[in-house]
């Protein structure tokens, strides 16, 4: 089995595949400042909550991690070793993708970024545009050829909203959830109404621009842990793959293991 790791600076993203197929999945939280065994005891706790057996547990053969956060490296890499003995694979120069990366410095991009390119085009074939919903929110550019061209990065939604409740001392911390109209006539309801959508008009913004420059007609596909609840209020977002990360580094792994 292969266990493939997205370390992201909010959220870190676990999933497990039994050859193709993404079999168990889990979210927590990316704390630098867990010990080895802290993670190590928190992995274990993971796959007993999904009921694993013990034979299962001991079945990862691999590792793939994906990292945007350097101090998480320090933490993993120790565990795979010492909790499955296995040295994991880690995106980052060097390592095939299958795509040609046209950016001044490949090295400055995002290693998700890559691998969420990897994952769209090789499941749809065609140009498109990934929205990633995490503590930023990225959109990144795939050619009709597969090429990764660039993109564009802004202040995620989490980060917005609690830029607005730290800075505004009457305004209260509030929950995601879609308003009734944008003409609201309490204080809770018109920041749901200014966060959602606002957020997706940013978005529609954005993708509407990089449509106009690169002239095409690409797929628009949202992923991240917030792709379920924005995209719904866009107008430009045709897919959502929850999952699109951990199935790019599956096809990495393979990739790099043939």
């Amino acid at each position: 089995m292969l266990l493939v790791i997205d370390v992201g600076n909010t959220n870190t993203v676990l999933g497990l595949f039994d050859d193709d197929h993404l079999i168990h999945d889990w979210r927590i939280r990316t704390e630098i400042d867990h010990t080895i065994d802290e993670y190590g005891v928190l992995i274990f706790n993971l796959y007993q909550s999904s009921r694993m057996k013990a034979k299962e547990i001991k079945a990862v053969t691999d590792i793939i991690i994906s990292c945007v956060v350097p101090p998480m490296l320090n933490i993993l890499e120790p565990l795979c070793v010492k909790y499955f003995n296995i040295k994991p694979l880690i995106v980052g120069p060097g390592i095939k993708t299958g795509m040609p990366i046209f950016y001044d410095n490949p090295r400055e991009v995002g290693a998700d970024r890559i691998v969420n390119a990897v994952a769209a085009y090789n499941k749809y074939r065609k140009e498109c545009i990934i929205v990633d919903f995490g503590t930023a929110t990225t959109f990144d550019y795939v050619s009709p050829k597969g090429e990764y061209m660039g993109g564009c990065i802004a202040p995620g939604i989490v980060i917005s909203s609690e830029a607005l409740f730290e800075r505004a001392s009457k305004l209260p911390r509030v929950e995601f959830s879609k308003p009734k109209s944008a003409i609201t006539k309490d204080t809770v309801s018109a920041m749901q109404a200014g966060i959602m959508f606002g957020y997706a008009g940013l978005v529609d913004g954005i993708v509407n621009r990089m449509k106009a420059e690169v002239k095409t007609k690409p797929l628009v596909i949202a992923t991240g842990g917030l792709a379920n609840i924005i995209a719904p209020e866009t107008k430009t977002i045709e897919k959502i793959e929850e999952m699109l990360t951990l199935d790019g580094l599956h096809y990495i792994y393979e990739l790099n293991k043939k």
